[in-house]
């Protein structure tokens, strides 16, 4: 590159008309883990919008849906607050062991994903003739890391198909991630 060009990159760079990125920059999945890009607009107008990872990132997971079963009601800080004192519900960390160790919303208890199946009894369901009786089951208000994390919707979904009631199902896709970002309070996870 001549000495020319290279002043031109430099000034369109200091411009903001063209944007550097480093050759090792690692692209995360937006809608699946292997779409790394989504394109708006078309032709010399379209741009490509791309997602790395930072400082306040989670994990690097893809965009979970806001309802991940049809059925299953959304929630915010604010539902979940109210949950925390609700006597005929559960807040469920449905992170891995260590995640919930390291930091959880308090009063929370952990059920990883790997094991809600096996686990079903702690939310109010009965073993019966080896399946499960989810007559007297308790509103469960899940969340995991946040908004690309799959563990709890994947978790939500088999308690669905063990035929926990989905209208007892809360769904809080911001997780950890939303939960500390807004500075609410954590604490490390008991058993």
């Amino acid at each position: 590159m001549t000495l020319f060009n290279r002043t031109i990159v430099i000034v369109l760079l200091s411009l903001g008309v063209l944007h550097a990125e480093p050759l090792d920059t690692e692209y995360l999945g937006l809608f699946t883990q292997d779409q790394k890009s989504y394109t708006v607009g078309k032709g010399s107008d379209a741009i490509v919008i791309k997602r790395v990872m930072t400082d306040c990132a989670k994990n690097k997971g893809f965009f979970q849906p806001f309802v991940p079963v049809k059925g299953v009601t959304a929630v915010t800080e604010t539902e979940m607050l109210y949950a925390l004192n609700d006597k005929d519900a559960v807040v469920v960390d449905m992170r891995t062991e260590d995640f919930f160790l390291h930091e959880t919303i308090p009063a929370a208890v952990n059920i990883p994903y790997t094991e809600i199946e096996l686990r079903l009894n702690e939310l109010g369901c009965e073993s019966s003739g080896g399946k499960w009786d989810c007559e007297k089951a308790l509103k469960v208000y899940a969340f995991c890391n946040g908004p690309v994390c799959p563990q709890s919707p994947i978790a939500i979904k088999t308690m669905v198909r063990e035929g926990f009631p989905v209208d007892k199902i809360y769904y809080y896709r911001g997780g950890m991630l939303d939960w500390t970002a807004l500075g609410l309070t954590t604490v490390a996870g008991e058993f």
